[in-house]
């Protein structure tokens, strides 16, 4: 168990690092450091926890990043411009938070790591960084982009990017490093992107689904309890130092139309479901192989899609009333 310790955690008010923070904050001290463009902690119980410290920065600021990382322990980097959507609003924006931020806080945790000693450093990758075809893609596998200037080869780009920085930086400075993939997280907490809590909160409406593109796109889908454990994982076990996992359920896949399919008869909606032209060019399957994290970490999602539906669609119809809009433009297949 993590206990006793100062966890630092850059984007900690987003979906997955908000939802973290509550497995470590009763027995930690716990400072985020985010822009709070999204700002997931305002729902959570522990929002006024004594033990959180919230330190609105920007992770292109390597000195304000310096001051505020100076006594962690523990380093969880979530901080990133995340999704297609985003990309195509603003190329720039993602290459620039997502590389230069990365360098920026991997050069302020060498600093900690240098001085006192750090005990993880725990990175966000994405799964779009197999490319267009993922099927069972292992940790080792190639990683295959598209064109240059495509909004989803972009985003995969600049995260691959992040990805060998803390390989380097685990390789000349020995930082404790851990990098994981997400495959298709989704729960309780999520706004912004996120295909399924836009089919959720649509069918909770009855209001039309959209789907771009041809609906046969096919992900698998994995609950934020089980990314969870693995988070957990990683930062508890020694084994899981200087290597990186895919995280994800590969027993929950579905097609796109398929998942809009199980949310309105799961939520018993009349929501009709209308095909639109694709935003951006779409990865047609995209399923983890995830048996080094259940051979190394022993971990094994155990979330069916049914259940983690069920579980999702109760937080959204209890905070409905308090969730920002849903964005006019949105990628309905991550």
């Amino acid at each position: 168990m993590i206990k006793n310790k100062k966890i630092f955690i850059t984007g900690g008010a987003g979906f997955i690092g908000s939802s973290l923070i509550e497995r470590l904050i009763n027995d930690n001290q716990i400072i985020v450091y985010d822009k709070l463009e999204r700002d997931s902690l305002k729902s959570k119980p522990y929002s006024n926890h004594a033990n959180l410290t919230l330190i609105e920065g920007d992770i292109l600021d390597l000195e304000h990043l310096k001051k505020s990382m100076k006594e962690a322990d523990i380093i969880i980097h979530a901080a990133a411009i995340a999704g297609i959507d985003n990309t195509v609003k603003d190329p720039v924006r993602t290459m620039s938070v997502n590389v230069i931020g990365t360098y920026n806080v991997l050069e302020a945790a060498k600093e900690v790591h240098l001085e006192k000693g750090i005990d993880r450093f725990l990175e966000f990758s994405t799964s779009e960084v197999f490319g267009s075809h993922a099927y069972k893609s292992e940790e080792k596998d190639n990683m295959i982009t598209g064109a240059a200037g495509e909004a989803r080869w972009t985003y995969a780009v600049s995260k691959l990017t992040g990805e060998h920085f803390t390989e380097a930086y685990h390789k000349k400075y020995r930082l404790p490093t851990v990098t994981v993939r997400p495959f298709n997280i989704y729960g309780p907490g999520q706004i912004g992107e996120g295909a399924i809590q836009i089919f959720i909160r649509k069918a909770l409406k009855n209001e039309e689904i959209y789907i771009f593109g041809d609906g046969t796109q096919i992900r698998a889908w994995c609950y934020i309890e089980d990314m969870l454990d693995s988070l957990m994982a990683c930062l508890e076990n020694p084994k899981a130092i200087g290597e990186s996992f895919n995280v994800g359920n590969a027993k929950a896949i579905t097609t796109i139309y398929g998942l809009a399919q199980t949310v309105c008869r799961v939520l018993k909606s009349s929501s009709k479901i209308v095909f639109k032209e694709p935003l951006s060019v779409d990865i047609d399957l995209r399923i983890p192989k995830v048996e080094k994290i259940k051979e190394i970490l022993n971990i094994d999602a155990k979330i069916d899609l049914e259940e983690g539906i069920k579980r999702t669609s109760e937080w959204y119809e209890e905070n409905m009333q308090s969730l920002p809009e849903l964005p006019l433009i949105f990628n309905s297949t991550n």
